[in-house]
């Protein structure tokens, strides 16, 4: 089965201020955008109003601009749909009660999934682009023990996260993702050394991936993952 035929995915894009033909626009190895990543075809469609600076904190009223993106994109041929922030899980209920495809708005979905993989003294730790606003609420934990064994760490205020929310949105280079990156969870895993598992929930994060996993000998889990998951059980 070639690219072309294979079921396309659906990806809620942010409103990042970019020209559509500008060369910010070209997807890297290994993103989200990239249709190389899934070997299929990708759709997007902008959700209006998702600022990274809006998205982030939340905004309920980004909810029925997420659901009015996503039907359009099923109505393309889309199979499954996904979000291009993390932070887009709040309206995950919403998106997935509006559309007949299978819907996975965050990488944060795994997180109850993850825990069972992990002996109980081990931990989770979710990197964020923002952990001052990754709260648990995100988390779909009820039991406060599970809770416990999840630990955030943020690169708020550096260049990735800065350059996010300019407009038009400024690309930074991947080796100053890995190395925000590989700071934030060298500063977690000392503070917490039973550290196990790593879960990006920032969709920029995947193009680094790779060689974080190479680095921290630690399986990192990304929104790619999830995709590839979700798109893979789609006939």
């Amino acid at each position: 089965m070639t690219l072309q035929t294979r079921t396309a995915i659906g990806i809620l894009e942010l409103d990042e201020g970019l020209p559509t033909d500008g060369p910010s626009r070209i997807p890297r190895q290994g993103s989200l955008l990239n249709p190389a990543t899934f070997d299929r075809p990708i759709f997007t469609e902008m959700v209006v109003g998702a600022t990274a600076e809006v998205v982030i904190p939340g905004d309920p009223s980004l909810e029925q601009a997420c659901v009015r993106s996503a039907r359009r994109l099923v109505k393309r041929g889309a199979g499954a749909i996904v979000g291009d922030c993390g932070f887009l899980i709040r309206h995950q209920a919403a998106v997935s009660a509006a559309v007949n495809v299978p819907v996975a708005m965050s990488s944060l979905l795994l997180i109850p999934a993850l825990l069972q993989q992990l002996a109980p003294a081990q931990k989770l730790a979710v990197i964020t682009a923002d952990a001052k606003h990754c709260s648990e609420d995100l988390f779909g934990l009820e039991s406060p023990a599970d809770r416990a064994r999840v630990v955030v760490g943020g690169i708020e205020g550096g260049e990735y996260v800065r350059n996010a929310i300019a407009r038009p949105l400024v690309r930074v280079s991947i080796d100053t993702i890995e190395r925000e990156l590989a700071a934030c969870i060298t500063r977690l895993r000392a503070e917490h050394p039973e550290i196990g598992v790593l879960l990006f929930e920032c969709t920029g994060f995947a193009v680094v991936t790779g060689a974080l996993r190479s680095s921290t000998k630690l399986p990192i889990y990304d929104i790619t993952d999830l995709c590839k998951l979700t798109i893979g059980a789609v006939a």
